[in-house]
C-alpha cells in the first residue's frame, strides 16, 4: 500500500481523537493500524481553522460551509484547508486518508447542506484542495 517511511495524512478523528464536531471521535480500528507505524501526520482540518471542539454541526452548500445555526464558517474551513496542506509539502506527503462525507474532509459524496442526511456529490474543502494539488484521497470506506 506505501512505501516504508512513507507519511500519510490521516484525519484525526479516525485515530480516536476527540475533534468531531460533537466532540466525538470516529475512531477506526484499520486505521489504528496503519498508523502504528509512526508514518501518519494526522491533522483535524477544522481545529486548524481556528474552530473549537466541540462546535455546531456544518455542511458544506456549493461553495459555503454553514453551520446548522446558519453561521457562516467558509473561512475557517478553507484555513484548515490551507494548513493542512502546508503539511503535505513541509512533509512530502503525498496520499490522505480523510473522513468521508465531512465538509472539510469528504471524498466524493458530502452531505447537501440541508442537514437532512442526504448526500450530494462533492468534496469537502480540505479534500478538494488537496486534489487540486497532486494528494491522492481516500476515505476510510475505501481501505
Amino acid at each position: 500500500m506505501k512505501e516504508k517511511n512513507e507519511r500519510i495524512l490521516v484525519s484525526a478523528c479516525l485515530a480516536g481523537v476527540n475533534c468531531k464536531y460533537d466532540g466525538g471521535n470516529n475512531e477506526n480500528s484499520q486505521i489504528i493500524e496503519l498508523i502504528k507505524n509512526g508514518n501518519a501526520i494526522l491533522v483535524c482540518p477544522e481545529q486548524l481553522g481556528g474552530l473549537v471542539t466541540p462546535r455546531v454541526a456544518a455542511e458544506r452548500l456549493e461553495n459555503k460551509v454553514i453551520t446548522k445555526d446558519n453561521r457562516d464558517v467558509t473561512e475557517e474551513y478553507r484555513r484548515g484547508a490551507e494548513e493542512v496542506l502546508k503539511l503535505t509539502k513541509k512533509f512530502n506527503i503525498k496520499k490522505a486518508i480523510l473522513k468521508s462525507r465531512s465538509p472539510s474532509c469528504g471524498k466524493a459524496k458530502i452531505y447537501d447542506g440541508t442537514f437532512s442526511h442526504t448526500l450530494t456529490d462533492g468534496d469537502g474543502v480540505t479534500a478538494e484542495l488537496l486534489k487540486a494539488n497532486g494528494i491522492e484521497v481516500i476515505t476510510e470506506e475505501e481501505l
